[in-house]
Parts: structure tokens; C-alpha cells; sequence
């Protein structure tokens, strides 16, 4: 999802606002990883992904009709919103599979290495340096991941793989979503957001000739899943446009405890303090970087 602009001191921002913004992103991620839950029983993860960007075109589709945004759709950059949809729709699929495999703590933990993945990524798809900030920064997250995942107990789990990739799906995402910011608009990229991820979930949950459609029951949750995603990204975007990163990146940690206890009180998970630690190490490297980046942006 694009990002606008984040306040670029504190005497700018309103940190009481965008702490309020927040709030609304962390209850909607919650609320989309228990919906998946929910319909992961009936329905496979493409045709989770096809019914929530069907839901997805009439929100974005009317939000750009009422007001007057057509001519902002256009199609000169059809080929980086494929790469950057194809990158998202991989990433959201391999998290719905993660969720329904593995706690939710571990999957919430491993998808804050986002960042860490994204800084690699921008090196090569923008160009952007490597710097020493940025590798301690890696080495450090890294660290977190292996306290996460305990591959020398645990081994390597296909949940946790995938949880894994989703956060590399989702750095892609995010890397080449700033590069379509530098020439298109939100609701340009919002719309082939969802016609492309549509047109993608119908060609792979249609492959072997059965779609199943959902029940009475599983509608309520697609719809939930549909505007939670893009209600979630939204207040994320405004949290930002109000306060630093350094200040909004905290709140966003607010995530794992939320749904540890989230799947605590509903799926009797256990609070494992290796995911505890190992977010928290995932954390401290993210935070390291975003204060080395805004002294050297001083």
C-alpha cells in the first residue's frame, strides 16, 4: 500500500492523532487474520484473495466515482503495478496459509521483518545504498528471526516458511509501490490493486476447473477481510502523514501483543517468550534504522 509523506519533525506532528490512526490499523490487521481463520475452513487462498479484490473493486470503485478521480486511472505504468500486484498477491496468500498453520504471534512476528527485506530490495530495484546502519541493522533482525523460528529445535515448519515469504512478498510490494507513488496517485494504484489481484485470484482458483463459492455463513468474513485490508493500510497511511516513522513504528509493534492475546482468548494459543524476544530484537533493528536514517537525513 503507498505511503504519503510522514511529518519530518515532531514539532510538525500530532503523535496524540496518530496514535488514534493507529488503533484502527492494529484492530483491522487483528480482525483480518481471525477472519481468514474463519473462511480458511470453506475456502483455499486464492479464492480468499479472488472474493476480497472482488470487494475490493466496488470500495475502490466507488470511492473513485463519487469523487471525480477517473482521470487519474491510467495505464502508462501497467507493467510495475503487475510486478508490484504479483508481489502483493503472492505475499497475502502465503500469510493466509501461514495464519492457519502456525500461531498467530509467530506469523505477526516474522511479518515485521518487512522492513529489513524491503531495505535489501530497494538497493536493487531504486537503487538506494546499502549503508552500515542498514547491515547492522539486517544482522540484528536476522538474529530476531532464528529466536523466533528455533530452526535447531523446531526445524523448519512450511507455516513458518511461508510466513517467512510473505514478509519478502510484501517488501516487494512495498518497494514498488514507491516507485509507482513517483508518477501515480493513491487511487490509481489502489484500482489495478484490486482488478489485477482479482483477475489473479480468478486464473489461480480456477485452474482446476472448481471454484467453491462461499456459504451464508462465510460472506460476513470476506466482507471483513475486504475492508479491513484496505481500512488497515489507510489508517497506517494517515499515522504516518501525522508523525515520524520513529513514532508510528512503536504503535505498529502494539500489533503482537494485541494478537497475542487475541489468539490466546480464542484459539487457546500459548505465549511463547522466544516470539516475545525475537520480535522484540525484530523491532529494536527497525527502530535502529529509522533514527540512524533521520540523523543522516538532518
Amino acid at each position: 500500500m503507498p505511503v504519503q509523506r510522514p511529518a519530518r519533525t515532531l514539532a510538525d506532528s500530532n503523535p496524540l492523532l496518530a496514535a488514534i490512526w493507529m488503533i484502527g490499523a492494529i484492530v483491522s490487521f487483528t480482525s483480518m487474520a481471525v477472519a481468514g481463520r474463519a473462511v480458511s475452513f470453506e475456502l483455499d487462498t486464492f479464492e480468499i484473495m479472488m472474493f476480497r479484490s472482488f470487494i475490493g473493486i466496488g470500495i475502490v470503485g466507488g470511492v473513485i466515482l463519487l469523487s471525480g478521480r477517473q482521470n487519474e486511472i491510467t495505464s502508462r505504468s501497467l507493467g510495475v503495478h503487475m510486478v508490484r500486484n504479483l508481489s502483493h498477491f503472492a505475499g497475502q496468500n502465503l500469510w493466509f496459509y501461514a495464519i492457519t498453520v502456525i500461531p498467530l504471534a509467530q506469523v505477526f512476528a516474522l511479518e515485521f521483518t518487512l522492513p529489513i527485506w524491503a531495505m535489501f530490495l530497494a538497493v536493487i530495484v531504486l537503487g538506494e545504498h546499502l549503508t552500515k546502519s542498514r547491515v547492522v541493522a539486517a544482522l540484528i533482525g536476522f538474529v530476531g528471526i532464528l529466536i523466533v523460528t528455533r530452526p535447531w529445535t523446531l526445524g523448519i515448519s512450511p507455516g513458518v516458511t511461508m510466513a517467512a515469504l510473505a514478509a519478502v512478498g510484501f517488501a516487494g510490494s512495498a518497494v514498488f509501490t514507491r516507485l509507482l507513488t513517483r508518477t501515480e496517485t493513491v487511487f490509481c494504484i489502489l484500482f489495478w490493486l484490486t482488478v489485477m489481484q482479482a483477475t489473479l485470484g480468478v486464473i489461480c482458483a480456477g485452474y482446476d476447473g472448481d471454484i467453491a463459492l462461499p456459504s451464508a455463513q462465510s460472506w460476513p468474513w470476506l466482507v471483513l477481510i475486504g475492508c479491513a485490508g484496505l481500512v488497515a493500510h489507510f489508517c497506517l497511511t494517515k499515522a504516518l502523514s501525522l508523525a515520524p516513522a520513529a513514532v508510528v513504528t512503536p504503535m505498529d509493534f502494539a500489533r503482537l501483543p494485541v494478537v497475542v492475546v487475541v489468539a490466546a482468548l480464542l484459539y487457546n494459543e500459548a505465549v511463547e517468550l522466544p516470539v516475545l524476544l525475537g520480535a522484540a530484537l525484530i523491532f529494536a533493528a527497525n527502530y535502529y534504522n529509522i533514527l540512524t536514517e533521520r540523523r543522516r537525513n538532518r
